[in-house]
């Protein structure tokens, strides 16, 4: 029905140790079930640490954070019953391969010899259409054909648990059953008492959550206890369409939602097609320029109300997936060509995430895209996390690094913000963008001050928007101020790195900072203040010429850039040179670059180049952003030890950016 992108994985096809399935192009700690949103976000765990290895059938899907969020399917095939996804129960089909792309996760699946099953999960992208990305929604599509030659009875059968929509267990849930005006059957379910932007266990808990696929005279449906709605598929081949009306706990007697398809004799093939997804009005709360408001979702302003929201995106399967389609293989194509199959493992695994860390909000005239930090401390629009993903958004919509941005931009820019360096995000937890008004925002003055103006001259060149610069330029210059005070001797800080701890002359956040004067150079070329880009490039070659001296141990062997002035003995992932060619800026001699082809060899381990000297983990993100201007050979050897962490790390949580280079953790 689709295009998968065969042509192009099928020669790269990466056998499990202990299993039987197929992983293409590799296994990943976690597999990518809906992941659309930062509340929108199910996976399916595969390390050896927890999990099945990567197995659908026999592991109940979870939450990023770890929580099981309740999604089984079964299919029942000339009376025989089978578990295609969760842990229901009956005997399980046999997953024969597993590949992913940058928007779909696809399983393969036996049942006996008799029947195939190809089972896409797919979590469209389309940054290009703010209408669709808009939209929280993902697909399940099921397609099923005859593999003996023989006509099958068959049912197929899937249903979600109330667990989606509240991280606390113990709220009370409430769940309703409908049609739509385009002939789509849906289960509602939501928190009885909807908690406006807040969570629970990073759940959101307001709004409300759509279960849905084509209605019809042979599709049944039931909501109540799990053993009661899934004993009565496995029993009797169909649902009983009935509502249960004992609105509860989400744990009492865990309350679920089903839908069953009678596909009749299948002599070839059949196919169902279900949609998940979460309606909230009301996405984000935001201290902007007009004081504390709600920010609706961006969708509001496109359809009537979630109904008409839901009835496009269950209809709009095809268009979505074409388009996602075009987008995989635009990746695909484009990593092949760079760097090779590794590094299309790495670019298809994160796309999706990147942008699952998202909501659009507001209004088509007046549009934010607000990020969550997931997996750390919930913070918004955090700077130093949209700097090692803002290459994605400049690939693929530059406009859309622009709206991340924005409220930074506005919240500095109306007074909201007393500190002169550049705020670290936007708010201390997702939802909730009420901003630093006290100046308490974690202090990274260096970091964020370089990574506002890297970003700011990346975005204007790549969208031809000078006008961007000159309507922000005496912020811009005011941060720079500030980065030609500290960048050349950087005071006692943390940077983005903040795990790792605070020290004084850090030798890259020094070199952040220089690069950032330089980008302020251009800037300032770009906006006609030629006499402030003289002064601005001459104290960047000073300094860079400078910090030459100060941060590279000349006398090593080989030698190379310290983690810190005078430390000799350190080293550290040179990242923040990346920006330096991001920009094409030449500002930092061609002679640095080839010391540090040179040495990082040296120091890799079994899944790559350590962070610092400090410890043995490291940042995959940072280690992409070394890889970007190395050699080719020293770029390769970064990403097939990233490759290779992805295909064999113990974890289960989704594709992390800090890991251990020896055990892989």
């Amino acid at each position: 029905m689709i295009v998968h992108l065969f042509s192009i994985l099928a020669a790269f096809l990466a056998y499990s140790a202990d299993a039987a399935s197929i992983f293409t192009p590799a296994r990943p700690p976690a597999l990518p079930l809906a992941v659309k949103s930062p509340y929108l976000s199910t996976w399916l765990s595969a390390g050896k640490d927890d999990g099945n290895g990567g197995y659908l059938a026999g592991e109940w899907p979870t939450f990023w954070a770890g929580q099981v969020t309740g999604w089984a399917g079964m299919i029942r095939v000339d009376g025989n019953v089978y578990t295609w996804m969760g842990l229901p129960g009956s005997t399980t089909v046999n997953q024969t391969t597993y590949q992913y792309t940058s928007t779909r996760s696809i399983f393969t699946m036996h049942v006996g010899d008799m029947i195939e099953m190809n089972v896409t999960f797919l979590s469209p992208i389309a940054p290009d259409d703010f209408r669709r990305q808009s939209l929280v929604f993902s697909y399940l599509d099921v397609d099923i054909s005859c593999l003996d030659g023989k006509a099958h009875d068959v049912q197929l059968y899937a249903d979600i648990s109330a667990e989606w929509v509240s991280g606390d267990r113990k709220a009370k849930a409430q769940w309703d059953h409908g049609v739509t005006k385009g002939n789509v059957a849906y289960h509602k379910v939501s928190r009885q008492t909807q908690l406006l932007f807040s969570e629970s266990r990073d759940q959101a808990e307001w709004g409300d959550w759509y279960w849905a696929t084509d209605d019809g005279d042979q599709l049944t449906f039931q909501s109540g206890a799990d053993v009661d709605v899934r004993g009565a598929f496995s029993k009797n081949g169909k649902l009983e369409n009935s509502k249960d009306g004992n609105y509860r706990a989400i744990s009492e007697n865990w309350p679920v939602f089903g839908f069953a398809h009678d596909l009749g004799w299948v002599h070839t093939s059949a196919s169902a097609l279900f949609t998940i997804g979460l309606s909230q009005e009301d996405a984000i709360q935001y201290s902007g320029f007009h004081g504390t408001t709600s920010q609706p979702s961006l969708w509001t302003s496109y359809f009537r109300d979630a109904l008409d929201a839901l009835d496009f995106s269950h209809h709009d399967f095809a268009d979505a997936s074409s388009l996602s389609t075009d987008l995989d293989n635009r990746i695909a194509k484009d990593s092949l060509a760079v760097a090779g199959q590794d590094y299309l493992t790495i670019t298809s695994l994160s796309a999706r995430q990147v942008f699952a860390a998202t909501q659009l909000t507001g209004t088509p005239r007046n549009p934010y895209l607000f990020m969550k930090e997931i997996s750390s401390n919930g913070n918004m629009n955090t700077v130093d996390v949209i700097f090692p993903a803002h290459p994605v958004f400049l690939y693929t919509n530059p406009q859309l690094l622009r709206l991340l941005m924005k409220p930074l931009f506005e919240l500095q820019e109306s007074g909201k913000y007393p500190n002169r360096y550049a705020m670290h995000d936007i708010g201390t937890h997702y939802p909730n963008a009420t901003g630093h008004p006290d100046g308490n925002d974690e202090p990274m003055p260096l970091e964020e001050c370089g990574n506002m103006v890297i970003m700011a001259l990346a975005y204007a060149l790549k969208a031809d928007d000078t006008h961007y610069l000159d309507i922000h330029y005496n912020l811009l210059k005011q941060w720079t101020t500030y980065l030609i005070e500290d960048a050349l001797y950087p005071a006692n800080q943390i940077s983005t790195d903040d795990f790792a701890g605070p020290l004084a002359n850090q030798t890259n956040l020094a070199l952040k900072g220089i690069i950032g004067i330089e980008a302020m150079a251009v800037i300032s070329n770009l906006t006609y203040h030629f006499d402030v880009a003289r002064n601005h490039s001459r104290i960047a070659h000073e300094y860079v010429d400078q910090w030459q001296t100060l941060g590279v141990a000349h006398d090593a062997n080989p030698p190379h850039t310290t983690l810190s002035y005078g430390s000799n003995q350190s080293h550290g992932l040179l990242y923040n040179l990346y920006a330096d060619r991001e920009l094409g800026l030449n500002l930092v001699p061609q002679s640095v670059y080839d010391m540090q082809n040179t040495f990082y060899p040296t120091v890799q381990n079994t899944y790559g180049v350590p962070l610092d000297t400090r410890h043995q983990y490291t940042k995959g993100d940072w280690e992409l952003f070394t890889a970007a201007i190395s050699s080719t050979s020293t770029r390769d050897m970064f990403i097939q030890l990233l490759a290779k962490w992805i295909n064999e790390t113990p974890t289960n949580r989704a594709l992390t950016d800090l890991y251990d280079t020896i055990n892989g953790e």
